[in-house]
């Protein structure tokens, strides 16, 4: 069993109290204005309420994508329209 299984296998849910947390490979949101950025990224999620758990590398991850985004306006490929009614 690797690391991040076996603090999976230790750790409770702080919202549920459930038991059963795995490793799972998520797409969290980065929000930038009136944009939506999607990156996929590792973490532990709860079988059970689906709260995710990310460690501090995935975090300063996150972090430094979102800063990034916010100072370049980078161009990256569109999937979708939001559109707004009213």
């Amino acid at each position: 069993m690797d690391s991040v299984q076996e603090e999976a296998s230790q750790m409770k849910c702080v919202i549920c109290r459930g038991d059963e947390i795995v490793p799972r490979s998520v797409r969290e949101e980065i929000h930038v204005g009136d944009d939506i950025v999607y990156v996929t990224v590792d973490a532990l999620v709860c079988t059970q309420c689906g709260e995710r758990y990310f460690d501090r590398s995935t975090v300063r991850k996150l972090e430094g994508i979102e800063r990034e985004l916010e100072g370049s306006r980078e161009k990256l490929p569109s999937i979708g329209k939001v559109l707004v009614y009213g």
